[in-house]
């Protein structure tokens, strides 16, 4: 079982620190210095932050999206795998033809042929660039 972290004391022990040491203590955690003109309680922050997620673990990968998410002020969009299931069987019209396309456990499958993304189909149907959600209307643009 791994020790708990007294927060009050170890915030305190920060804090009597000066700039120089707090900047090795951060080179120390982060293998590099701190961006310039971080300021000291900033610093100060993150690393009690770090030391508390070391010893009870961080923020679960879907979580730390979502805050990315938040913080560029970006609506979320699900991914593709959140919202498709295998077998799951998407149809789109393009030029006079109708492409099928079946989800997979891992990608996605056209004429046979296995793709990793629906972005990677968009490309192949049209030839340019397109965001393969978008494509399939499963997502709209905003605005």
């Amino acid at each position: 079982m791994t020790e708990a972290l007294d927060v009050t004391a170890r915030m305190a022990e920060l804090e009597a620190l000066g700039r120089p040491a707090l900047c090795q203590a951060w080179r120390a955690r982060f293998g590099k210095p701190p961006p310039d003109y971080t300021s000291m309680g900033f610093m100060r922050k993150v690393l009690i932050w770090e030391e508390q997620a070391a010893r009870h673990g961080g923020i679960p990968p879907y979580l730390a999206r979502a805050l990315k998410i938040a913080a560029e002020e970006r609506q979320p969009v699900a991914r593709e795998s959140d919202k498709l299931r295998p077998g799951a069987q998407l149809i789109r019209e393009w030029n006079g033809r109708s492409y099928q396309v079946e989800v997979m456990r891992e990608g996605f499958r056209m004429d046979g042929r296995e793709y990793g993304s629906l972005s990677a189909i968009a490309r192949r149907i049209t030839g340019v660039n397109w965001s393969g959600p978008r494509f399939f209307g499963l997502v709209t643009r905003r605005g």
